[in-house]
């Protein structure tokens, strides 16, 4: 089935998530839609599927113009759709999670659940899924959870099959095969929208390259075409995808962590009897899929979350039992993975959040009065040092884009005296330009002695950051390793299979 957008535009207000788009997949094609996250690519994909209305355009599919009030719609018509996060019941099987929406039935209505057990026996043959029809959704890794959705998909006859960053939480295996089945469903002569940032997996299955910014298509890319070519046009101007860094040169600072354990308020141990160093002037990157310990890790390393047992030390002093303000105060910068939960107030201005974490004494406060002088020619500073795009330091920060409210947190943690540096996804949703300027300061900070922690899920970031590479599964390390390490021995890592000749746990 041949798949037309023409002209769709929509909007949000005044903000214009898709300016008059053209997109073509034919049938058999796997047509990339390229683009950062924010560039509008969801948002086109959400219309297709009939979660929201253009405001101009229209969809065709094999030439007939098509209205869809919602995704039943869009499913009738022979579109699919394998969503970033999920629509898995986690307590059924896979053979009803396949069949809900469109159930099967027999004499007096009955559920026909032996019908939906064929169903999936039968695509999973077809395609080599290995997908067990009577196993429980939530006990399937990852992987094999998102072969279930594509199984729905395929139960209901899709002929476009559209996959909206599929490979966020998998394993760099997990993620290979994922690329294998989309070439099998190309075989198959199904249509398949790939929406993705990410430039390696672009050149590895597209047939055609279509790369969107700031909502509207900006060009079109050959398969063939370098990293540097599909980041440039990504961003509009040329970036360094990989920063320059130097062999460490290591200082007398260290982080020690000994016998870490995490439990949650059910008695689930999150971060399971965790053990390692991180001297000055390295990077240690904590990596893995995420959900895996990673983020409760990080947490404590700021006192956001008491630890059942261990210890934490800096430079010789406990850091365990104590408030997040003793943390900060032992000049500890940290950057959530979450910005907008965790690292800005939106509301606030730019100025006001650059200080957020500083309002206990000068140069900002004195004898309980804020500076303003002191805030302000801090901020403006802070501003043109990072790079922040803004309308002034009076703008909102919840009004910037998600690179630079970004900048808008690291520029509040680096422009201190730091004796740790944690920073959780620091990349996470900004754009290949933010993401240059955001890993050249992060080597600054480990090239001035400070020992560094980066908490990454992409394993790009982790071999371009790291000097040393945790890998953490299920609570534990699997494995300390160089940052020389292959690719294919990483993923299994992250797997939980650990390497011979890593460090200990």
């Amino acid at each position: 089935m041949k798949l037309e957008l023409r002209g769709i535009t929509k909007r949000f207000g005044a903000l214009v998530a898709n300016d008059h788009i053209d997109l073509v997949v034919q049938p058999g094609e796997i047509h990339c839609l390229l683009g950062e996250n924010g560039a509008g690519k969801s948002t086109l994909m959400n219309v297709l599927y009939g979660l929201y209305d253009a405001d101009e355009g229209e969809v065709l599919l094999d030439d007939e113009v098509v209205h869809f009030a919602g995704p039943g719609d869009a499913m009738a018509a022979g579109i699919g759709m394998v969503h970033q996060h999920f629509m898995l019941v986690p307590v059924f099987t896979v053979a009803e999670n396949v069949m809900l929406g469109h159930e099967p039935t027999r004499g007096g209505g009955r559920l026909d659940l032996e019908a939906a057990r064929a169903k999936v026996v039968e695509i999973s043959e077809r395609f080599g899924f290995h997908v067990d029809p009577d196993a429980i959704v939530e006990d399937l890794p990852v992987g094999v959870q998102q072969r279930v959705e594509i199984i729905k998909a395929l139960s209901r006859e899709a002929q476009v099959l559209i996959f909206d960053e599929p490979t966020a939480v998998l394993t760099p295996q997990e993620t290979d095969e994922l690329m294998g089945i989309m070439r099998q469903l190309k075989a198959d002569g199904a249509a398949i929208v790939f929406i993705t940032h990410k430039l390696r997996e672009v050149r590895e299955v597209a047939d055609r390259i279509t790369v969107v910014r700031r909502g509207a298509v900006v060009g079109e890319a050959k398969p063939g075409s370098s990293d540097a070519e599909l980041a440039s046009l990504m961003v509009g101007r040329s970036v360094e995808l990989t920063v320059a860094k130097d062999a460490p040169r290591y200082s007398d600072a260290k982080l020690e962590v000994k016998d870490l354990e995490i439990v949650d308020p059910d008695g689930l141990v999150l971060v399971d009897d965790v053990s390692f160093t991180v001297r000055g002037g390295e990077v240690l990157v904590v990596a893995g899929v995420q959900g895996n310990g990673q983020t409760e890790l990080a947490d404590a390393l700021l006192g956001l979350v008491t630890p059942s047992a261990g210890s934490i030390t800096l430079d010789g002093t406990e850091l365990v039992g104590r408030s997040v303000r003793d943390f900060l105060g032992q000049g500890i910068g940290f950057v959530p993975e979450d910005r907008g939960v965790d690292g800005l107030v939106g509301t606030f201005t730019v100025a006001e959040n650059l200080i957020l974490d500083r309002i206990y004494g000068p140069p900002f406060v004195k004898a309980g009065s804020l500076q303003l002088r002191a805030r302000d020619e801090f901020a403006r500073a802070a501003v043109e040092e990072f790079d922040i795009r803004t309308q002034g330091i009076d703008q909102p920060a919840g009004r910037l884009s998600g690179g630079n409210q970004q900048k808008v947190v690291l520029a509040r943690e680096l422009s201190r005296e730091l004796r740790l540096f944690v920073a959780c996804q620091p990349t996470r949703g900004v754009d290949v330009g933010s993401i240059e300027f955001i890993h050249k300061r992060i080597v600054a900070t480990r090239d001035a002695g400070v020992p560094v922690i980066v908490v990454a899920t992409e394993l790009d970031e982790a071999l371009a950051l790291g000097d040393r590479i945790l890998v953490m599964y299920r609570g534990r390390i699997v494995g300390i390793v160089p940052a020389t390490t292959p690719r294919d021995v990483l993923g299994l890592m992250m797997a939980g299979i650990a390497p011979e000749g890593s460090e200990a746990a």
